[in-house]
């Protein structure tokens, strides 16, 4: 290690700059303790103040709301906090190795080939980065949204978080899965919170109307109760309504189901529907009960 004249670093430079004295070694080590501590602790005190502000927004609302909404607000600050704290570190190890005579240039110069290596070397990591910050800032979908992911894999699920590495997704079988923002292809979002089913019971000639609506209602009801993680909203059925020739008539069930689940109002719903109509007709038959999947007002958010 060679000994350097007192202010030919760029601390002791600054230091005489605002101080009017020379600084010497031990002044100059110190400055920059307490210049990284000192940053660094007013890092994590924005850090904090940020999180409360995001999360204290999400329990009632705020001057600043707008601002906070997830995920693009919680990413974008948490990358901003984490960069500024890697410069900080970053500048404050050149100043150091500045004080042993490592020349600061040629400092920022090695790291920034060594960043370049780095970059070819990771490049999956770079496109992940890459696709999440395109799926936050372009609102491809949000946390909450009922998405099915197309890609490397096929996913479907609700998102639970979009990171700059990967999307959490919450599956059927309430798993999380990671997948890699680089994988994602297509995004395909079920803007009603899922798929929109609906169930057209005939009633039979000469039947009471009023009646067979009451056997409809409890058999959706009953279906909904039994099986709430496939049926996600209270079913919806509407009142006895006549084909405009007077050919038949019939009652439609609306459900809200979990995607890729329509099996259930096909079979199950469609059984039990069968079966208590046979009070009313004792030929009642499947094909009666035609399901069928369409978007529709009723569930739209």
């Amino acid at each position: 290690m060679t000994n350097q004249p007192p202010d030919t670093t760029s601390i002791g430079r600054l230091y005489t700059f605002f101080s009017g004295h020379e600084s010497s070694t031990g002044t100059r080590f110190l400055l920059i303790i307490g210049l990284a501590i000192g940053t660094h602790l007013l890092v994590k005190i924005t850090r904090h103040i940020s999180e409360w502000i995001i999360y204290k927004s999400s329990e009632k609302k705020n001057p600043i709301g707008f601002m906070t909404q997830k995920p693009k607000f919680i990413t974008v600050t948490r990358l901003i906090v984490s960069g500024v704290t890697f410069c900080i570190y970053f500048l404050a190890m050149g100043f150091f190795l500045e004080e042993l005579g490592v020349n600061l240039t040629a400092y920022l110069a090695s790291a920034s080939v060594l960043g370049l290596a780095i970059s070819f070397g990771s490049q999956g990591l770079v496109q992940d980065v890459v696709g999440g910050l395109t799926l936050i800032f372009w609102d491809v979908m949000d946390v909450g949204d009922l998405v099915e992911i197309s890609g490397t894999a096929n996913v479907t699920g609700r998102v639970e978080e979009i990171g700059l590495r990967f999307t959490k997704l919450i599956n059927f079988y309430h798993q999380e899965v990671y997948v890699p923002n680089r994988t994602i292809a297509n995004v395909s979002r079920f803007p009603q919170g899922g798929i929109a089913a609906y169930a057209d019971v005939l009633i039979p000639n000469g039947a009471d109307g009023q009646k067979a609506l009451r056997i409809v209602e409890g058999v959706a009801r009953g279906m909904w109760q039994q099986f709430g993680a496939i049926i996600l909203t209270e079913p919806q059925v509407e009142k006895v309504e006549a084909r405009e020739d007077g050919g038949w008539h019939f009652i439609r069930a609306h459900f809200k189901i979990w995607p890729g689940q329509g099996s259930l109002i096909e079979t199950t719903f469609r059984q039990q529907t069968v079966g208590a109509m046979k009070a009313l007709d004792p030929n009642y038959a499947d094909w009666q009960v035609p399901v069928t999947y369409r978007a529709d007002a009723v569930f739209r958010k």
